[in-house]
């Protein structure tokens, strides 16, 4: 990850970020640290689960011409390998997986069975939804407390630079100036780690809530389809 560098004019003197990442005491050091991993994770996330929305997204449209292009269920069923990224995919495997448990024809399906395919197909969506939604609750969590530990940082800081008063008893820019620098990397630090994981978690959570309505109405179609055949 690469560190943004910040100058800026203190009595003078031109500190640069790392300098003062450097020159930090332990525990500003131990925040930044903790920091940085909490941003590398999140940006692992976003990457992984960009690739994973985006070919699920492309693969649902392909099984979605498939199926309401009225080919057969066996056969389509035969395809899912082509499909393998498309929650929609997997409802109907698991639908479709457990109607063929009962009577091979869907006219003397009965009630109960009926009933278990779509438990079935409400499992799958469960299961489904689920899985896009792993790891993206790390990014919320990275939002909601990024910039805290960062402002705990750079109080910690703050404080140490009037320790530092008090042991010297000067109290000019000189003393006060290096130590608020090096606290203030903590917050910003924060906020680079905060803002980019609210923004990336709000994006899944909005393409979560179209795959589970396509899902839900995918659902109702396929059920719909079964009570006109039996």
């Amino acid at each position: 990850m690469i560190l943004f560098a910040i100058t800026t004019s203190l009595v003078g003197a031109q500190y640069h970020a790392w300098d003062l990442v450097i020159h930090a005491g332990p525990m500003v050091k131990l925040v930044l640290l903790l920091l940085v991993l909490a941003s590398v994770f999140c940006w692992a996330i976003i990457i992984s689960k960009y690739y994973v929305f985006r070919d699920a997204k492309r693969h649902t449209a392909l099984f979605l011409d498939d199926f309401y292009e009225g080919n057969s269920w066996d056969d389509l069923f035969k395809k899912m390998n082509l499909f393998k990224s498309a929650p929609l995919a997997h409802v109907f495997q698991a639908g479709y997986t457990e109607l063929q448990k009962g009577p091979k024809k869907e006219e003397e399906l009965d009630q109960p069975h009926f009933e278990n395919v779509i438990r079935a197909l409400r499992r799958a969506i469960t299961s489904e939804t689920t899985r896009l939604e792993k790891t993206t609750y790390f990014l919320a969590t990275t939002g909601a407390t990024a910039p805290f530990v960062g402002l705990f940082g750079t109080v910690w800081g703050i404080m140490n630079s009037f320790q530092g008063i008090g042991a010297t008893g000067v109290a000019n820019l000189a003393v006060v100036a290096p130590g608020i620098s090096e606290a203030l990397i903590a917050t910003a630090m924060g906020l680079a780690a905060a803002i980019p994981a609210v923004v990336a978690y709000n994006y899944f959570q909005s393409g979560l809530k179209v795959f589970v309505s396509e899902m839900e109405n995918f659902s109702h179609d396929f059920t719909n389809i079964i009570k006109r055949n039996m």
